[in-house]
């Protein structure tokens, strides 16, 4: 059981998120008449691991170092910087 503590957010954090809250629900997705059911299972069999390149920053973006890297499109990546 959680504790509840003191709401320390901004004023207009707070109006964001009530703004967000009220907004109308999507509706459910849809599917085909055929389409079957898949247990989460199935969905996480294959999960991502993480992979550690080595790469520069230019202007912004990050470049692999090695040319053979692949990337795939909006591939999430942690920047670990030296200094």
């Amino acid at each position: 059981m959680t504790i509840p503590e003191a709401d320390s957010r901004g004023a207009a954090r707070r109006a964001l998120d009530e703004r967000i809250a009220s907004e109308p629900q999507l509706p459910p997705p849809v599917l085909p008449p055929n389409a079957m059911a898949t247990p989460i299972e199935e969905h996480l069999r294959h999960p991502r691991r993480p992979v550690a390149v080595a790469g520069v920053v230019e202007n912004g973006l990050v470049r692999p170092l090695d040319p053979e890297i692949r990337l795939t499109e909006h591939s999430r990546v942690v920047i670990v910087a030296a200094e």
